[in-house]
């Protein structure tokens, strides 16, 4: 039997998960006595609703353009220690990825920015590959076991005929 909820409850139980600090979902959940997943569903819910249909995926230093490197690097002069961890940090990059950055500039570096996109692209590519070849091979490994059951079955009638 399905238990519904009232709006107020839901509200109360997300305020609750939303605010649980170092507890896990799985155990607000017990607290509430109701299932996790219905929790999740209640949080994911809710996100849509406020529009977030989901959580943006941080931008990767190689997704990064040389515009907002350059300009990346312009706001990250003079920087040093923990103030550049800390600006780092804000922005999802690490001081190595500014080092770079400002290396290949220094470089001419246009070659630089396009290469690891590619690289970035045939390694995507490669990893589906591989996993079309697995589910490849798990498929022909099947079929090749139902031909073998197939004929001892018709040898375990040859022999009772």
């Amino acid at each position: 039997m399905a238990t519904t909820y009232s709006a107020a409850f839901i509200e109360q139980a997300l305020v609750k998960v939303y605010s649980r600090g170092d507890r896990s979902i799985l155990s607000v959940a017990k607290d509430l006595n109701i299932n996790h997943h219905t929790l999740r569903y209640w949080m994911k819910r809710k996100s849509i609703i406020i529009g977030s249909t989901a959580p943006e995926k941080a931008k990767s230093p190689h997704d990064w353009t040389t515009e907002e490197q350059l300009m990346a690097l312009h706001e990250s002069h003079g920087l040093t220690g923990e103030d550049l961890q800390a600006w780092c940090r804000e922005r999802g990059l690490f001081a190595h990825n500014l080092t770079s950055w400002k290396a290949a500039f220094c470089a001419g570096g246009k070659e630089a920015a396009p290469i690891a996109r590619e690289v970035k692209t045939l390694k995507d590519e490669n990893a589906k590959l591989k996993r079309d070849l697995v589910r490849k091979e798990k498929a022909l490994a099947e079929a090749a076991a139902l031909l073998i059951l197939q004929k001892k079955f018709r040898a375990l009638w040859e022999d009772e005929a």
